[in-house]
């Protein structure tokens, strides 16, 4: 079953999100209080997988959630190879709808910095929230249709 591993926040934009209990999803706005909500359309909430940080926590890397600037850390679920379009249903009341996948990277991260990749140019999701409430670590994810 997929579900959230964290939920992750930060008041300023370039830097580690640091975990939290629970977030309030806006619709089409992001993560209450979170420095990138209500900024990009297209981007309003970040995810990756607990299996795509593993791939760099088995270069030597000590990584927590939060540190390649995700608002939700999940397991899984395979969020990098979802189409454009496929809906989540996170919890009983957060709709999102996948709509990008990786991302250009414009400045070189600390942890690319350090092992000379970073993994969120590729596997790092982004999505927009179709529909608000709160999503809290341990909620379960479940796939719905894609959107064409």
């Amino acid at each position: 079953m997929a579900s959230i591993i964290a939920v992750c926040t930060s008041t300023k934009k370039g830097i580690r999100k640091e975990a939290i209990a629970e977030g309030m999803f806006k619709a089409e706005h992001g993560l209450v209080g979170d420095a990138h909500a209500g900024v990009i359309d297209r981007r309003q909430v970040s995810l990756l997988a607990t299996e795509s940080i593993d791939k760099m926590r088995s270069r030597g890397l000590e990584l927590v959630p939060g540190d390649f600037a995700e608002n939700l850390t999940t397991e899984g679920i395979d969020l990098h190879h979802l189409p454009i379009g496929t809906r989540l249903t996170v919890g009983d009341e957060v709709a999102l709808e996948i709509s990008q996948i990786g991302k250009e990277c414009h400045t070189a991260c600390a942890i690319r910095r350090k092992v000379g990749e970073c993994i969120m140019p590729e596997e790092g999701v982004f999505a927009r929230v179709i529909t608000g409430g709160t999503i809290k670590t341990g909620d379960r994810i479940l796939k719905g249709e894609t959107r064409q």
